[in-house]
């Protein structure tokens, strides 16, 4: 087995057996990485508390043939500030989420981990309501889902535009329109958050644009990964139910 170092973002855990976890990591140089941190629920382990969602760490691991091992934990940031506040960890848990359905195990993608770490760093300093839909839409167009915001996606004239639809790519004109009603101001939001001033929109008040934005964001992301996302703040933040000991751990993600 190889021994390798990585620093990641812890993205959820499963307890395995009565002392072990399963934990899921975005890494920076090996993209998501699903490993086994055993004795970690013990009383007396060395790196029980570092393991949790949010935590952003620097790790020595075995590698496995379908789970690698954690050998060694540190901790980078906690970010405390987000864990200390119920409407943080929410937005934390929708990002943590996001990232964890379209990361693929074993497929390098530093520009995620970096963004993952940004957002991170950002609901730390503000929580600011526009943080998720922004994090998503950034998100959608690394995923090479940009939407076309400033001609209709259908015929290409120039506006007035007047609904979205994730099956035609964009914003949608009155004589094309069809999927669900938006308005300008949120076709601009959007625009704004895509188009280099995604630090200026997470500073500013919350509108009912801002609330629009992230509902037609979370309805892209879902259409994107072809299912539904999870609450904000419930299951990832914490651990998901135990699994038996001697029971193999699930496969996939």
């Amino acid at each position: 087995m190889a021994l390798y170092r990585e620093s990641a973002v812890v993205l959820r855990t499963i307890r395995l057996g009565e002392a072990d976890r399963i934990v899921t990591l975005m890494t920076e140089g090996r993209g998501k990485v699903r490993a086994v941190a055993k004795g970690v629920r013990k009383t007396k382990s060395r790196f029980g508390g570092r393991l949790e969602p949010i935590a952003h760490v620097a790790l020595q691991l075995y590698e496995g043939r379908e789970l690698d091992t954690v050998t060694q934990v540190e901790t980078l940031d906690h970010f405390r500030t987000i864990r200390e506040d119920v409407g943080r960890v929410g937005r934390a848990t929708s990002v943590l989420e996001a990232v964890d359905q379209v990361s693929q195990q074993g497929e390098p993608n530093p520009a995620l981990y970096r963004m993952l770490i940004g957002a991170l760093r950002s609901l730390a300093a503000r929580n600011s309501a526009a943080l998720v839909a922004g994090f998503y839409w950034k998100l959608l167009s690394q995923e090479g889902i940009h939407p076309l915001l400033d001609v209709c996606a259908t015929c290409g004239s120039g506006g007035p535009f007047v609904a979205f639809d994730l099956s035609q790519g964009g914003a949608l004109c009155r004589v094309c329109r069809r999927g669900q009603p938006v308005s300008p101001e949120t076709l601009q939001l959007v625009a704004r958050m895509l188009g280099g001033d995604l630090a200026a929109v997470l500073a500013e008040r919350p509108t009912p644009a801002t609330a629009e934005a992230e509902q037609l964001a979370i309805r892209a992301v879902e259409n994107h990964i072809e299912r539904r996302l999870k609450s904000p703040g419930n299951v990832l933040v914490g651990e998901a139910p135990p699994m038996a000991t001697g029971q193999p751990p699930p496969k996939g993600q």
